[in-house]
C-alpha cells in the first residue's frame, strides 16, 4: 500500500480552464489512489484553499468527484487561507509547520518522515 500526499495550489479564482485542469486531475489522482486501496490525503494550500468553497457548489463540474474523495481531504493551509482570503469550507486548518509570523502551513517534511508520495497539482 502506497502513501499518496496530494497538494493543490491551483487558483480558482480566475475560472482558467489550467486552474480547472489541475484541480480536476488532483482529485482524479486520489480517486484513483484510493480506489486502489492506496492510503491517500488531500490538502489544498497556496492559492489553492479557495477551491474547497468552489467544490462544494453542486453545480461546480467537479462536485461529484470532490463528493467521491471528501474523505481523503486532510485539510486546508491556515497560513495560506489566512494569506489569500479563503474560508476553510468546514474543513480543519493545518498548521504543522511552524513558519514564523504565520499560523501555520502543513508540513511536508513530516509527510515525507511518514512515508508519503507528495504530488502537487
Amino acid at each position: 500500500m502506497s502513501k499518496i500526499a496530494i497538494i493543490i495550489l491551483s487558483d480558482p479564482r480566475y475560472g482558467c480552464e489550467d486552474a480547472l485542469g489541475k484541480v480536476f486531475n488532483g482529485l482524479a489522482a486520489a480517486y484513483d489512489y484510493k480506489q486502489s486501496g492506496d492510503q491517500v490525503e488531500v490538502l489544498f494550500q497556496g492559492a489553492g484553499t479557495r477551491w474547497p468553497a468552489e467544490l462544494q457548489k453542486l453545480n461546480h463540474p467537479a462536485n461529484d468527484l470532490y463528493k467521491a474523495v471528501e474523505d481523503t481531504i486532510k485539510g486546508v493551509s491556515m497560513a495560506c487561507a489566512a494569506a489569500f482570503g479563503a474560508e476553510p469550507s468546514g474543513l480543519d486548518l493545518i498548521k504543522g509547520n511552524q513558519i514564523p509570523e504565520t499560523p501555520g502551513l502543513p508540513s511536508l517534511a513530516q509527510l515525507t518522515r511518514e512515508g508519503f508520495t507528495i504530488i502537487t497539482f
